[in-house]
Order: structure tokens, then C-alpha cells, then sequence
């Protein structure tokens, strides 16, 4: 455990991805298997582009192949869901990745679902869903992922602790509350209609917050000694024009009680794209029957 409140992502990122390379030369060298992600991007969104650039260049730097399909923002969903059945046959694609949001033309939802369930990555498949909330060995959303390894590199085992996920989205706030019921948590899902929010927040020994709306948890709702996991990122407005980067949680305030607290940036962000690379991984080991390597 670290001496430090701040819990640093970024660092622990940095020593996954070590850890998933060693992982892959293992694989390449024992089974004669590189692992492949597929990541599907449509139409010029500049932060999803950025995105994507981000993670093809994490695979190749972590020894998997990298298979980038851009397609136009005119794309219908017929085209689409073409893409997901030859990416869904081919052997070479031991992950898949639709970037969202889509153009409107387009039903996310249908998409996703048209994913191999094996090859989910981001773990948004229903099927992924199912087998998280009973037990299951499916794959598991990746901000949810890299949350839970930032709270157990902190805390050692969680058994026992009280919880409060604040956001009940399925990218995160339900994935995030399954994944701590697991830890043999006491989890509580608070959301916009939630009576005392503050009081909720104030008797948990871990807060999640996950609800997309800027510096909205304040110092006072954290209980002293609590652990703070920060999901949100937010860009607001500064007066010299240039804006900056908050998470849903007052920071400065949230610090001073907190036992720890991620920072936004350089908190969960950096574990997102590490437990990708982790999920395809075992999405490789697991079409092939074959175990994780230990690295």
C-alpha cells in the first residue's frame, strides 16, 4: 500500500501494460499466438480519433497486432454490421472495438449486440452483462475493470467495505456495483433521484463516482479515511479561454478527508485503455483454451 493519497493511474497503467507484454511475448513464444484487436471508428470525431490513435499504438507497443478500420460518417448500418460479421470470423481478431458514439444512422445497441460476445472487449454486450451478474468468467467493461484494480492496489481486499457507485450507466455505474458485489462489498447505486445523496456518500468507505457532471460531489460528503474513485472527465471553462480537465468530484475539498483519491487527469483514464488490452488478451487465451500466462 502506498504511503501517498493520491492514487496515481497513470504509474499502475504503465506497469499493466509491462505486465500484458509479457504476457503476449509469452503467448507468441509458447502457443505460436499474437493477439489481434480490431478497433472500428466511423466518421471524424477529433477526441474519438485521438482515442483511437491511443490504442492502436498501446496494442502494437505491447506486441499484438492492431487492425484499424475508419470508415466514413455516411456509413449505413447495413455496412456496418457487414464489418462486425467478417471481424466475428476472422481468426486473426481475438477482440473487437466499435468506437462510440455512432452517427445517428446507426443503432449502437444493434451493433454491439452483433459482437461476438468471445470478442467483446469492452464488455457491452448483453451476453458479457448476463454472465457478470451471475458469476460468470465473461469480459468485463474496462473503466469498471481498471477502478476495481486501483481500490485493491490501495485497500488489499475490499471484503466487507461499504460502497456507493454515484451513476447507474451500463458502461460503468452497473458494471462497476456488480464488480463490488463480487468483492463482497455492501454496495449502494445512488443516482439523480436519490434522497441525501450526501448522506449516502458520507457513509461509505469507498465512493465511485461516475455520473458526468463536473466537481458535483463535494469534500463534505466524503467520509474521513474514505477511498475515492473518481470516474468523471470534464471539461470546463477557465477565464484566460483554454478550459480545463475536473473530475465529478471537488478535488481540493475531497483531498483533504479522503484516505485516497484519484486525480482527473492521471487517475482512472489511463487504466481504461490497459484493461483493454488485458481483456483481449484473455479473449485470445480463452477462443484458444489456453491460460493467461503469468507475467
Amino acid at each position: 500500500m502506498s504511503d501517498s493519497k493520491i492514487i496515481d493511474g497513470k504509474e499502475f497503467a504503465a506497469g499493466l501494460r509491462q505486465r500484458i507484454a509479457r504476457r503476449v511475448a509469452t503467448l507468441v513464444d509458447k502457443h505460436k499466438v499474437k493477439p489481434g484487436l480490431a478497433v472500428v471508428l466511423v466518421g471524424e470525431n477529433p477526441a474519438s480519433q485521438v482515442y483511437v490513435r491511443s490504442k492502436g499504438r498501446q496494442t502494437v507497443e505491447a506486441g499484438m497486432n492492431s487492425f484499424e478500420h475508419k470508415l466514413p460518417a455516411e456509413t449505413s448500418q447495413k455496412e456496418m454490421l457487414a464489418l462486425v460479421d467478417r471481424l466475428n470470423r476472422d481468426p486473426a481478431v481475438n477482440g473487437i472495438l466499435v468506437q462510440l458514439p455512432l452517427p445517428k444512422q446507426i443503432d449502437e445497441q444493434a451493433v454491439i449486440n452483433a459482437i461476438d460476445p468471445d470478442k467483446d472487449v469492452d464488455g457491452f454486450h448483453v451476453v458479457n452483462a448476463g454472465r457478470l451478474a451471475t458469476g460468470g468468467d465473461g469480459l468485463v467493461p474496462c473503466t469498471p475493470l481498471g477502478c476495481l484494480m486501483l481500490l485493491r492496489s490501495r485497500l488489499g481486499t475490499l471484503e466487507g467495505k461499504r460502497a456507493i457507485v454515484v451513476g447507474r450507466s451500463n458502461i460503468v455505474g452497473k458494471p462497476m456495483a456488480q464488480l463490488l458485489i463480487r468483492e463482497s462489498c455492501t454496495v449502494t447505486v445512488a443516482h439523480s433521484r436519490t434522497k441525501d445523496l450526501p448522506g449516502e456518500c458520507r457513509r461509505a468507505d469507498i465512493v465511485v463516482a461516475a455520473v458526468g457532471r463536473p466537481e458535483m460531489i463535494r469534500g463534505d460528503w466524503i467520509a474521513p479515511g474514505a477511498v475515492v474513485i473518481d470516474v468523471g472527465i470534464n471539461r470546463v471553462e477557465t477565464p484566460d479561454g483554454k478550459g480545463r480537465l475536473v473530475g465529478d468530484v471537488a478535488y481540493d475539498e475531497a483531498f483533504r478527508r479522503a484516505g485516497a483519491i484519484t486525480p482527473v487527469p492521471g487517475g482512472v483514464g489511463p487504466m481504461t485503455i490497459a484493461c483493454l488490452l488485458q481483456n483481449t488478451v484473455t479473449a485470445a487465451c480463452r477462443q484458444r483454451g489456453i491460460a493467461v500466462p503469468d507475467a
